[in-house]
């Protein structure tokens, strides 16, 4: 299996830390975020991991290299604008010959890869999307997916009205999807999951699944400054250390 991290936001919202560091690179326990994500990926036996980049590419690629030294190939793709979450993946459609994982790169987590990619593989013959999902206390800050009694979303909403939230379960940017659904992606423009999509796919009848974090999961969006604060407070978690102590050093 092959992943794609999205690592091409600009991270307005954690300047002046990103002033010359995309995101994903910000260190967190001695180690930039970005290198616990690879290692939590190569844990779970993915090795061939695509990134796109757009702001100040070049810390991450002279940082991982061709990512041997991390005990994976690393495929580069530097957007001259950026193309969006969807868009960026579809951008590498080519290298996706079946189903992948999508991982947002703000996001740090010792989620149990291997049952997400296990119960995507069981739901369904035809084409579908699986998201993994967590409960929040404030989902009008999130993408908040509904489901119904299969596990099935049948709505998706990004960052409901206060007050009108139909549910507490938000997508945790977490992804596995078949290389069909980026069918539904239009070539060379900006395109998110969430706001454009899930609704598309929804509209068309595609099967989304949805997969709830086991409770003893840890995840955190380091992306704002409270986040990446908790991230600094509680990182690394006692799973984390097992895929640390196996990645390459």
């Amino acid at each position: 299996m092959k992943a794609m991290i999205l690592a091409a936001g600009e991270g307005t919202r954690m300047r002046p830390l990103t002033a010359s560091l995309p995101k994903p690179m910000l260190p967190i326990a001695g180690r930039p975020a970005l290198e616990y994500t690879i290692g939590w990926l190569r844990f779970h036996g993915i090795r061939e991991i695509v990134i796109n980049l757009h702001h100040c590419p070049e810390a991450v690629i002279h940082y991982f290299d061709d990512g041997s030294a991390f005990g994976v190939s690393i495929d580069y793709s530097v957007e001259d604008h950026i193309l969006g979450t969807a868009g960026g993946t579809k951008r590498r459609a080519n290298l996706f010959d079946r189903s992948f994982a999508v991982v947002y790169g703000d996001v740090l987590t010792d989620l149990d890869l291997s049952q997400l990619v296990q119960y995507h593989s069981t739901r369904t013959s035809r084409f579908h999307l699986t998201m993994s999902l967590y409960r929040v206390p404030d989902p009008e800050r999130c993408g908040v997916a509904v489901l119904d009694t299969r596990g099935r979303v049948t709505s998706f909403i990004e960052k409901p009205e206060r007050g009108g939230c139909p549910s507490d379960l938000a997508s945790a940017g977490v992804l596995v999807l078949d290389p069909e659904i980026l069918r539904y992606v239009p070539e060379d423009v900006f395109f998110d999951y969430g706001r454009d999509l899930f609704p598309a796919l929804l509209s068309g009848g595609v099967p989304i699944y949805g997969w709830l974090l086991p409770k003893d999961s840890y995840l955190v969006d380091f992306g704002t400054p409270g986040g990446y604060k908790r991230a600094q407070d509680e990182w690394p978690t006692r799973r984390a250390h097992d895929f640390l102590r196996a990645s390459v050093q």
